[in-house]
């Protein structure tokens, strides 16, 4: 395949921002000035995805609420969602065997979780059980029997801790499962436990690919640890200021706030 040149007068061809924290403010909107400085770095050529932990059930409203038809990467990677034609491209799924052994050896270390997951597919509920603390408003399914949780397909399962902090969590989930499933921490209150090897880099390179782009043409955007293997896999890496410290720490460099339009910061700096 022959690649093409970047566009004129923009260095990449691809970029790939996070939602939460980064693309969205707070109040879950994208800002004009947002708006206009990606639509001025796609008609100069670039390509955008959205590249979002959220499933696509979690997603789907705030693509159709900008206009995106392109595709985006959800779930952590796991699946490749076609925005303009409404269809998963590709998913997968979480080992259900390997997680319930992961849940006992973390149970095991750190004592009872609060529990939730993700089903897999377009219409995929999020199933929440006692005690968890949903961020947001986003739609949710009680859970009232942890058995239920195992029924049908999952793309993942959310853990929190009545006392240890995320990082804590994040941690310790890593130190006693990381050989059985992949820990992510991706927002407050919000550490996940995927498929083995699952990351943000491994449905962003499928959807690049579909697009004939790799990661030498790519700019990417983020503020949390889950955007790690995203930063090592692109070619430049921007974080929020708002990000967390690890991220920052692998940054290539920090723009604005999501509140502040660091997206927009950086992509007009580079239209120039």
């Amino acid at each position: 395949m022959t690649t093409a040149p970047p566009p004129e007068g923009f260095p990449y061809r691809l970029i790939a921002t996070d939602l939460d924290g980064t693309l969205l403010r707070s109040d879950e909107s994208i800002s004009p000035r947002t708006r206009d400085a990606l639509a001025a770095a796609t008609a100069a050529g670039a390509a955008h995805i959205v590249v979002t932990g959220r499933a696509v059930p979690w997603t789907r409203h705030i693509l159709d609420d900008l206009g995106y038809e392109g595709l985006a990467v959800c779930g952590q990677g796991a699946q490749v969602y076609d925005a303009g034609e409404h269809r998963l491209l590709t998913s997968v799924t979480l080992d259900r065997q390997l997680a319930g052994v992961a849940l006992a050896k973390i149970e095991a270390e750190v004592g009872p979780l609060y529990l939730a997951a993700s089903r897999d597919g377009l219409d995929g509920e999020v199933l929440v059980g006692d005690g968890y603390a949903v961020t947001g408003t986003l739609p949710s399914t009680p859970l009232s029997d942890v058995s239920e949780l195992w029924a049908a397909p999952l793309n993942k399962i959310y853990i929190q801790h009545p006392t240890l902090t995320d990082d804590q969590l994040a941690e310790a989930a890593q130190l006693a499962a990381g050989g059985f499933v992949s820990v992510a921490m991706a927002g407050a209150g919000i550490v996940e436990l995927l498929p083995l090897g699952l990351s943000k880099a491994t449905g962003l390179s499928l959807a690049a690919r579909r697009l004939g782009l790799k990661s030498a043409d790519t700019i990417a955007f983020g503020d949390m640890p889950n955007d790690i293997a995203m930063f090592a896999w692109a070619s430049h890496g921007v974080a929020m200021a708002n990000a967390h410290e690890e991220l920052k720490a692998v940054a290539d460099e920090v723009t604005s706030s999501n509140e502040e339009d660091g997206i927009a910061v950086v992509l007009e700096r580079l239209l120039g």
